[in-house]
């Protein structure tokens, strides 16, 4: 039986558990795309936590393919320095460095909703189609030339990112973004070779995938973000998405990442509970014959535990319940009794194993020597 604390290997990087932290938009504080320190504690902490993975939130790989003006980017080589910090911090720690890449396609051009001010940062946005979503604004439909360059944008991304130290890279082609709207037929009406039937309302995402499978190296795992159903009548479904996940794997994916909905958020009906995104990963990890992680409401040591130890996933990825506490995976070691798997910082060693109810020592060693850039 598989456990949540049981190592797992994706070509050449083994990732100590199976605990990832899942990329979250911050929306917040990257400097013209360059993470800054507000990403390096934000994430640092996590990786210090114990997570096997973490993975920087969704990075544009163009100006104007991010969501907000705050959002992380690497779309030239000026902002890999950045990025370098946030990784060797990151794998410092423990933890295997990740990034999610993506364009935003119509759901980009935006300010955070907490933010009070205009609703427009300015840029223009694209898509597949000249249709807009929820209170986003009208599109423009990409050329068949602007549409051609994308596997070539994703591509130079990802060169940065493996310049950078990153170790797994994970195309987003989830929750409503550019290789979504290209997938999912609520949102292509194109006629030409990106559009129509699922041959060609896929081919984005495959062309992408094989431009980026081909710019890393042999031995970097490639990850693929994908929405398993659209959550609305007509729209992409489970099935679509097992036959999505079997090309992607034959083009170089190793591990898809199954969340779900986002393609129009006022339409969408999603039965919403502990797990509820889980049944989406079993069906693409069995029909598929590929690796997933799951996602979604998932909070409980036990609950993880039951989606590794059922074959159901092979990954679970957190977000929320490690934004609450970042130290998540050392709670759940000593709640499944496996302590014994977790190497946290030796300076941390007597604060946990003071705490009798968890019943927790980590192992002590030589003191870290100081961070990267610190």
């Amino acid at each position: 039986m598989t456990h949540l604390f049981d190592p797992l290997t994706l070509r050449g990087v083994t990732f100590a558990n199976r605990i990832g932290v899942s990329p979250m938009c911050m929306y917040c504080c990257a400097d013209d795309g360059k993470p800054t320190d507000w990403h390096l504690a934000h994430l640092l902490q996590r990786a210090i936590g114990g997570a096997a993975m973490v993975m920087v939130e969704a990075t544009g790989i163009t100006p104007d393919g991010r969501i907000t003006p705050g959002d992380v980017g690497l779309w030239e080589d000026g902002q890999i320095p950045a990025h370098a910090r946030l990784a060797a911090a990151i794998a410092h720690a423990g933890s295997v460095p990740a990034i999610q890449i993506g364009h935003a396609g119509r759901k980009g051009s935006r300010l955070p909703a907490w933010f009070d001010g205009p609703a427009d940062p300015g840029w223009e946005i694209l898509s597949s189609s000249a249709q807009a979503t929820a209170n986003f604004a009208t599109p423009r439909a990409m050329t068949a030339e602007e549409v051609e360059a994308i596997p070539g944008l994703f591509a130079a991304c990802a060169r940065r990112a493996v310049a950078a130290g990153y170790k797994l890279i994970e195309i987003h082609g989830a929750h409503g973004y550019l290789l979504h709207q290209f997938f999912s037929p609520l949102s292509n009406q194109r006629n030409d070779r990106w559009g129509g039937d699922f041959e060609g309302r896929t081919r984005l995402t495959l062309e992408v995938v094989k431009a980026v499978r081909a710019a890393i190296p042999e031995d970097m795992p490639l990850a693929l973000r994908i929405s398993h159903t659209d959550w609305i009548e007509g729209g992409w479904t489970t099935t679509d998405s097992v036959e999505l996940a079997r090309r992607a794997k034959a083009a170089g994916v190793d591990l898809v990442d199954c969340s779900s909905g986002g393609i129009d958020p006022q339409r969408q009906k999603i039965a919403v509970g502990p797990g509820y995104q889980v049944p989406g990963a079993v069906a693409v990890r069995e029909g598929a014959g590929v690796a997933v992680a799951a996602v979604g409401m998932i909070t409980e040591p036990e609950q993880a535990q039951a989606i590794i130890a059922e074959g159901k996933a092979d990954m679970v990825l957190l977000a929320r319940a490690l934004l609450r506490d970042p130290y998540w995976p050392m709670r759940a070691a000593a709640a499944l009794g496996r302590v014994d798997a977790l190497k946290g910082p030796p300076q941390y060693d007597r604060a946990w194993g003071a705490i009798g109810k968890f019943g927790m020592r980590l192992e002590t060693g030589t003191p870290m020597p100081p961070l990267p850039g610190l």
